[in-house]
């Protein structure tokens, strides 16, 4: 575990360069991928249409206050109904409903819809872990690569910033940049119901025992980007990070022909590449 933990540290991105929760965030995370994007677009429209929804209801409140109180207004009207706002208040909510509804169910299909995949990967859930298996890749006795991910102990962060808590693995879910990720969730038999959650990509994923689901995504830019379990699934809940770590196609070729043989190896390959990669900027600028 602390041959990992350096290794993770060497690895990980600047802290701008990763996507996480931050302190009194209200909004939804920045977007890497087109499905998140459209999640964005979907929020800022609804929320336009609740807003200017509580504005109206609230103007409508005040107006009643000061038209019709008993102060203003000691002869209670006795108007029983009027057929044009009786229309108005169920043809508008209806009109708004559909304006709702069709990116809604545009947005659903565009999620539910998975395009040819790149990368396969089934996260597997169980008591308090994930483990990812690459079924593309197959070791030299012709099983798929596989490895279990926990959350990295406090003992074993070297850099709090590199490396947040709660939020970092001692072993990384690697994918490549600008890939399709058809992703199969599912739960060990033993195990609780948990999710498999990363807001940059906007995906959220149930995973079941007995029951295999999937999502997919297509990583925008390289960098590291979590995610955590999202069912509440047991006391260890809280430590079930998923960390998925987006690389170019050339240090995710060299990374998936390392971990055939050796993951830790693998690993190291990709951080020598990844340090290699971000040392260049800073040389040119120099």
């Amino acid at each position: 575990m602390a041959v990992m933990a350096a290794v993770v540290a060497a690895v990980l991105p600047t802290a701008a360069a990763a996507e996480q929760i931050v302190p009194w965030q209200i909004g939804l995370q920045p977007a890497n991928s087109v499905v998140m994007r459209d999640i964005h677009t979907f929020a800022n429209l609804t929320f336009w249409i609740v807003g200017l929804i509580v504005l109206f209801v609230m103007g409508l409140l005040l107006y009643v206050m000061v038209k019709f109180n008993a102060k203003t207004n000691p002869v209670p009207s006795k108007v029983s109904h009027n057929t044009t706002i009786e229309v108005l208040w169920t043809v508008v909510p209806i009109l708004i409903l559909v304006i709702i509804a069709v990116p809604s169910l545009r947005l659903l299909y565009e999620e539910l819809e998975i395009p040819p995949s790149d990368v396969t990967v089934k996260a597997i859930g169980s008591n308090w872990k994930w483990t990812y298996e690459y079924s593309d890749l197959l070791d030299a006795h012709k099983d798929p690569v596989s490895f279990a991910s926990n959350v990295l102990e406090d003992k074993n962060r070297k850099d709090p910033v590199k490396q947040p808590r709660l939020l970092s693995a001692d072993y990384n879910l690697v994918v490549p940049v600008g890939k399709v990720v058809h992703v199969l969730v599912t739960a060990d038999a033993v195990s609780n119901i948990h999710s498999f959650a990363v807001p940059a990509f906007g995906i959220k994923v149930d995973a079941m025992p007995g029951r295999l689901n999937e999502t997919w995504f297509k990583a925008d830019n390289t960098g590291m980007y979590y995610g955590q379990c999202s069912e509440l699934c047991g006391q260890n809940h809280a430590y079930m990070p998923i960390a998925v770590q987006v690389v170019t196609e050339a240090q995710y070729k060299a990374w998936s022909e390392a971990a055939k043989v050796n993951l830790d190896d693998a690993y190291k390959t990709l951080a020598a590449a990844v340090d290699t990669e971000q040392a260049g900027p800073k040389l040119a600028a120099r």
